[in-house]
């Protein structure tokens, strides 16, 4: 079996070139850079992308995207693809930068606390971006996903009681899921916290957001096993999620045959296939045209 901690690592410091959420997808118009949070000083963007060329006549549903990259690598633009994609389709889409860790101060635990504030920024400014602060999404790809999925699982835990975290819905993609046992992020974690009490999996209950996963069969790195308890988990709590997995490919959609823990080579059919699922689930909420 391959490693998993290497694989997290190699495959996502990759994830620009021709994955979920590449910069390579479509040609992005530009989008808004504003900046949701200064955690110690540092300026984190997000980027805002909306709908081109159509009316406001009510507000808009809105997505936020949180890009992979094992948690220590990756940039906003990896997602600009799939916010474009989103903003043609009459949603505010906003691709946000949350604290990489440096494997010494800054961890996992950190992006967490950063993709809550960027949910809690989005909905904070609903009225100035035109958008239902009771519709808004957050989309995940590998180590994103569990970024998206903590900012519904761990929202109790937000320091702004003001203003919620929560999504109303999650899109993730090959989702990481559960890392308690994950090399990886228990190394990127260090002496600084416990991967289990930052393991979505493992805190799942009722009234979690409509959820959907798209995943292979196959997925060496984020392994459907553990994909499959978090939505058994999700559906006894009452929750509603929707798995859809692909047969003959692995993570992020890469053909078997070819090691889905090194460069990124998906199949664009399944891809093509999964993104409709994907669409169909936000349309269905009433989100997306």
């Amino acid at each position: 079996m391959r490693n998993r901690a290497s694989g997290l690592s190699v495959v996502l410091v990759l994830a620009a070139f021709g994955t979920p959420g590449s910069s390579q997808e479509a040609s992005a118009s530009n989008p808004s850079r504003q900046v949701y949070a200064q955690p110690g000083g540092v300026e984190l963007a997000a980027y805002v992308f909306e709908p081109r060329g159509k009316p406001i006549d009510r507000p808009r549903a809105a997505i936020v995207l949180f890009h992979g990259g094992g948690w220590h690598m990756g940039e906003p633009s990896w997602a600009f693809g799939r916010a474009q994609h989103f903003a043609d389709h009459g949603m505010v889409a906003v691709a946000v930068q949350y604290r990489l860790s440096d494997q010494k101060e800054i961890t996992p635990a950190d992006a967490v606390e950063d993709a809550k504030a960027a949910m809690r920024w989005v909905r904070s400014r609903a009225h100035d971006l035109a958008v239902d602060p009771q519709r808004i999404a957050a989309y995940g790809w590998s180590a994103g996903a569990h970024l998206a999925a903590s900012t519904a699982v761990f929202a109790a835990r937000a320091t702004d009681a003001t203003v919620s975290c929560a999504p109303n819905a999650l899109v993730l993609v090959s989702p990481a899921v559960s890392v308690t046992a994950e090399g990886w992020f228990r190394r990127l974690l260090g002496s600084k916290g416990d991967p289990r009490a930052l393991s979505p999996d493992e805190h799942v209950r009722s009234g979690l957001p409509p959820t959907v996963i798209v995943t292979g069969r196959q997925d060496t790195v984020t392994p459907l096993r553990e994909v499959q308890t978090f939505a058994d988990r999700m559906k006894a709590a009452g929750n509603r999620c929707e798995l859809h997995v692909y047969d003959g490919v692995g993570h992020l959609f890469t053909p078997v045959g070819t090691p889905d823990d090194g460069y990124p080579q998906p199949d664009v059919a399944v891809r093509s296939a999964a993104y409709a699922e994907l669409d169909a689930f936000l349309v269905s909420l009433g989100y997306m045209k």
